[in-house]
């Protein structure tokens, strides 16, 4: 079994998004708990209403609703909706939460049984529940002894940690025109703002675009941009805008500039711990490959939970990326994380990797090649050798030079009249 926590600052979202898993078909309401009347005869409204009610006890705590999955491996076929009931109200017992009103959903969209936890920080009396370090801590003894007392696959054992890897959203890609635009989008946005850290536009639109939506502001200079408008558009699978745009203030969670504005600062502190993890995986999977390309690198963190958004030109040229960590649904731009996690730096990170591995292939070469001449010299016989020698201190011959000791005198020749004792 594996559990994720999250925490938000709207119980309605998170109400929501699990209310419209279940308006299509994707999940069912199995139970409830600590709720004045039960399941069959809550309302829609009533549901929500309790939750709210008791937030009301201390408007202090902002970050008050609480959205847990428990993933079980996609083996255990076994796990009845009352048996899911019973491991849910174990858990939320051995964390703290026994005694508070939460809502149990089973979602069926996934390849992996799992249920969706709902409920809210504010005990009955006033008093905030204190999450510090919950999920290292309670969480992780509660899901030891339920693995345990339930007979289910440990989340330790590679098959389900290898399934947790892949357990981020079950959210579908938007594929405009497949169902209600509007609908879509809201069901994305529920699910993407309140659980995902970032602190731009531009980090959330790289996490939408994950999904076929983008947040636009409008043209700087336009009205839209000057009064600080949004809207929220549907991409085709090339992210290019299909469809009419839908403004932020009709959707109910009212994603607006102003709402998101109020998050960005929030989550800059939040997201802080967060950051060595994600430059410990780029760092150690340079460290580990001696040869890596963008694309390389890109693989490698996915398999870790982490997608690298690369931002390039018309020209395909790469000016920008931003990394998504999945795990502490966390993002960063890669100036944020450090110099040395920006577009260029990565870029000349991985070309120096590769000229390492090239000129090491060619001293390589080269150290072969002078093995080879020199086995090849050893094959030579003595009397071979000997001869080299002798041609190399052999004086060369030239036939038009003759020493000065071996010339011959000339007699020279007598003048008339001169006798040879003068």
């Amino acid at each position: 079994m594996v559990a994720v926590i999250n925490t938000g600052h709207s119980i309605r979202s998170i109400f929501n998004y699990n209310e419209n898993k279940v308006s299509l078909g994707k999940a069912e309401c199995i139970g409830e708990r600590n709720y004045p009347i039960d399941l069959a005869r809550l309302t829609l409204d009533a549901k929500l209403k309790t939750l709210l009610k008791q937030l009301e006890l201390n408007k202090n705590v902002t970050r008050n609703s609480v959205h847990i999955s428990l993933n079980f491996d996609r083996s255990e076929k076994e796990l009845t909706n009352e048996k899911l009931i019973e491991i849910a109200q174990v858990y939320m017992q051995k964390i703290g939460f026994g005694f508070q009103p939460y809502l149990v959903y089973r979602h069926y969209d996934a390849g992996h049984p799992h249920i969706h936890i709902v409920s809210i920080k504010v005990k009955s009396d006033g008093k905030r529940i204190d999450m510090q370090n919950i999920g290292k801590n309670q969480s992780e003894n509660a899901r030891r002894e339920i693995e345990k007392d339930f007979n289910l696959i440990p989340a330790e054992s590679k098959k389900i940690s290898n399934d947790a890897k892949q357990i981020t959203s079950a959210i579908q890609k938007i594929r405009y025109g497949d169902s209600d635009s509007k609908k879509a989008i809201s069901e994305v946005l529920n699910y993407v703002i309140p659980n995902y850290k970032f602190t731009t536009i531009g980090e959330l639109n790289a996490v939408l675009n994950l999904y076929n939506i983008s947040a636009e502001r409008g043209l700087e200079g336009s009205k839209m941009y000057q009064h600080k408008g949004l809207m929220y558009q549907i991409l085709d699978e090339q992210k290019r805008p299909v469809g009419v745009p839908i403004k932020a203030s009709s959707f109910y969670l009212k994603p607006t500039l102003k709402n998101l504005e109020l998050r960005f600062e929030a989550n800059k502190k939040m997201r802080l711990p967060h950051m060595k993890r994600i430059k410990n995986c780029i760092d150690f999977a340079f460290l580990k490959n001696k040869k890596i390309s963008l694309e390389k690198l890109d693989k490698i963190l996915r398999s870790e939970g982490i997608n690298m958004v690369m931002r390039k030109n018309t020209e395909g040229l790469l000016y920008g990326i931003t990394y998504i960590d999945h795990t502490s649904k966390c993002i960063f731009n890669g100036s944020t994380l450090g110099i040395s996690y920006a577009a260029k730096a990565i870029q000349e990170r991985c070309e120096d990797v590769v000229i390492k591995s090239e000129n090491k292939a060619l001293n390589n070469s080269e150290h072969n090649e002078f093995q080879s001449t020199k086995n090849a010299i050893s094959f030579i016989s003595a009397e071979q050798v000997q001869k080299i020698i002798d041609s190399i201190i052999s004086p060369e011959y030239n036939g038009e030079y003759i020493p000065k000791e071996l010339k011959s005198k000339r007699k020279k020749r007598k003048r008339k009249g001169q006798s040879d004792n003068q």
